[in-house]
């Protein structure tokens, strides 16, 4: 077996850490912490939001401080008449009609990569309607905004592991009627 040719570069440096030894002992504190946490969550503690996409209980999220890490999910609520905000993830969305009738719009993304990353929109979009007792599927990165013809109750559903991975892309595009209060960046 050969030496290694850039042995002398691999050797170079000064700079010292302690990371690893860090990670142990996070590791060690956050298993002690999680312990901790309730697996039941009361409907009093779930808390409501007026969000950009509208009036929201959440059910379940990282900030709720419950075992569960994988799987985000809340209650969007909509009036007749009424629309969610418009927005975009990178991560899959599904959602389930708990009451109520209406549609989704999806407008669904292209991609290409040549020198650099090209994302596009479909112009005109897809058009999804539903009821009381359907399952919604948003694919990732597609803009989506759900209107009720009747008063709706749906819970909506993700995983959000992928912001882990570097991609906690979210892009809030338009805020819901009578939420144009709740301030957050628009994407471009």
């Amino acid at each position: 077996m050969g030496s290694f040719e850039d042995k002398t570069r691999a050797l170079s440096g000064a700079k010292v850490c302690n990371w690893r030894a860090e990670a142990v002992t996070q590791s060690q504190e956050f298993r002690k912490e999680y312990a901790s946490r309730p697996n039941v969550i009361t409907a009093e503690e779930m808390p409501w939001e007026d969000s950009p996409d509208g009036r929201i209980k959440h059910l379940i999220n990282r900030k709720m401080r419950t075992p569960e890490l994988c799987v985000e999910a809340y209650m969007l609520f909509l009036d007749a008449g009424g629309r969610s905000g418009k927005h975009r993830h990178m991560w899959e969305e599904l959602a389930f009609v708990v009451e109520g009738e209406g549609y989704d719009l999806h407008w669904d993304m292209m991609f290409d990569c040549k020198d650099q990353f090209i994302w596009e929109w479909d112009a005109e979009p897809k058009k999804f309607e539903w009821k009381q007792g359907d399952y919604i599927y948003v694919p990732p990165y597609t803009n989506h905004q759900s209107f009720a013809t009747k008063g709706a109750r749906i819970i909506v559903m993700s995983n959000p592991l992928i912001k882990d991975m570097g991609f906690d892309w979210l892009d809030q595009l338009e805020n819901a009627p009578g939420f144009e209060h709740v301030k957050v960046p628009t994407a471009a």
